[in-house]
């Protein structure tokens, strides 16, 4: 669903959200009253007034999983920003009917970056995240081909993955028919795109081509134990931990083994010779420690790793950029991590 198919009624709240969210952070803060972590960072105060009228709402774990998608397309309708379409915006099937949409800014690309949307790899779409995608396209260069990878419980696990997989040999066998050399895509994803994201790059490790860097944004890498965030934000109104068990029962067949690396990427082995890798995490996500732990692994293994630690924030906040000015600002540095990114040189394989 896209901003141009809301109704009235969903418009004037839109707008409505919108102007709140503008108020300046010391009267908001009055308002809402911003909650502390155990770390001492304050959530920034127009993301706690979003998680005050999203307390407030239904809740989509509690609704079939048609149902919990067409709620959920509607919010990212709701909360995602008006960003200028691409010069280029184009259907691509990946072969077999995997359906994708690539888009680009017309100029000549300076990489190509393969993205997988969230939503628990129950939900969400590549419309529901064309607004983040067009950011990435638009704040670097690249050209973005947003895989529309197949959703569980009517695909459960691994069909994300070969379906991550097949997307990867389509876009390298086609990078130079749009400009870019194969050698520089960038694998990204965010919060079950992230884990997407990450086990793609473990599979690929030892290929002629493989990804020039992997952007994991707020990802899941371990779901076999409980880490500190995901008891301290069991109740989070972004992504509860209820939420994230209806998700995962959806998601993994009954007996998976959840030290699958496929599942849990932080379990594998050995993590050496990984691309160079972008993680994102919040401050009040529980998926936080997912996302630091594994960082802290790539690092170990000696694998060149940023991290950016939004420390006021949620969640799927790239979601909320047109009503959170704190997640749009967040959004943008992310953009520009990957833009500076693409300045590197990319590192070719031997066979």
């Amino acid at each position: 669903m896209t901003a141009a198919r809301l109704t009235l009624s969903r418009r004037l709240q839109r707008g409505f959200v919108v102007a709140l969210s503008r108020i300046p952070a010391p009267l908001l803060s009055l308002a809402v009253r911003p909650p502390v972590n155990s770390d001492g960072d304050r959530m920034a105060p127009d993301v706690a007034l979003l998680m005050k009228l999203t307390a407030a709402g239904a809740d989509y774990s509690d609704l079939p999983v048609k149902a919990a998608r067409e709620v959920t397309e509607r919010d990212a309708a709701l909360f995602a920003d008006r960003i200028a379409p691409c010069a280029i915006e184009r259907e691509v099937d990946l072969g077999d009917g995997l359906p994708s949409t690539r888009y680009s800014t017309g100029k000549t690309s300076r990489a190509l970056i393969l993205f997988f949307h969230g939503g628990g790899f129950a939900l969400g779409s590549r419309e529901g995240y064309a607004a983040p995608a067009r950011m990435l396209a638009q704040g670097t260069g690249a050209d973005v081909l947003s895989v529309e990878y197949r959703l569980a419980p009517e695909y459960a696990f691994p069909a994300a993955h070969d379906d991550a997989l097949a997307a990867w040999r389509y876009a390298v066998e086609h990078a130079a028919d749009w400009g870019v050399d194969p050698h520089r895509i960038v694998v990204a994803g965010e919060s079950a795109g992230g884990n997407i994201a990450a086990v793609l790059c473990q599979r690929l490790r030892g290929q002629a081509v493989q990804p020039m860097a992997q952007v994991l944004i707020q990802p899941v890498t371990d779901i076999s134990r409980r880490r500190p965030s995901q008891d301290e934000f069991a109740g989070s109104p972004a992504l509860s931990a209820k939420q994230i068990d209806w998700f995962m029962g959806h998601y993994l067949p009954e007996g998976t083994d959840h030290r699958d690396p496929r599942v849990s990427p932080l379990l594998a082995s050995d993590l050496a010779g990984l691309p160079r890798a972008i993680v994102t995490v919040a401050g009040f996500d529980p998926l936080r420690d997912d996302g630091l732990a594994y960082a802290a692994a790539l690092t170990a293994s000696g694998v060149p790793t940023a991290v950016i630690h939004e420390r006021g924030l949620v969640h799927g906040y790239i979601a909320f950029t047109a009503i959170s000015p704190s997640s749009r600002t967040a959004t943008g540095r992310l953009v520009r991590s990957v833009a500076a990114a693409l300045t590197s040189t990319p590192v070719r394989s031997e066979p």
